[in-house]
C-alpha cells in the first residue's frame, strides 16, 4: 500500500504551522494581522486543492495574492 498524504486543507493547515517561529518574532500587532493574512488562503482551499503545486506556500501565498488584488480593484486603486 501507499503512503496516505494529507488533503489540501490539512496540509495548508501543516504549512501555516511551519511559520509559527517567524510570527512569534513579529509584535502582537503584526500578528494580528498575520493571522488575518493567512485566513484569507483558507478563503481559497478548493482552488488550492485543484492548483497541484509541489510547493504549498505557492498556492497559499496566490490565494492571499489574489484577494489583495480585489480588495485594490474594488476601491479603484
Amino acid at each position: 500500500m501507499g503512503r496516505t498524504i494529507p488533503s489540501y486543507r490539512i496540509a495548508s493547515e501543516m504549512e501555516i504551522w511551519k511559520w509559527r517561529p517567524f510570527r512569534r518574532a513579529l509584535d502582537k500587532q503584526d500578528i494580528k494581522m498575520f493571522d488575518e493574512m493567512f485566513s484569507i488562503s483558507r478563503m481559497h482551499n478548493a482552488a488550492g486543492s485543484m492548483a497541484c503545486r509541489p510547493i504549498l506556500i505557492h498556492p497559499i501565498l496566490m490565494s492571499i495574492i489574489f484577494e489583495h488584488y480585489k480588495q485594490l480593484t474594488e476601491i479603484g486603486y
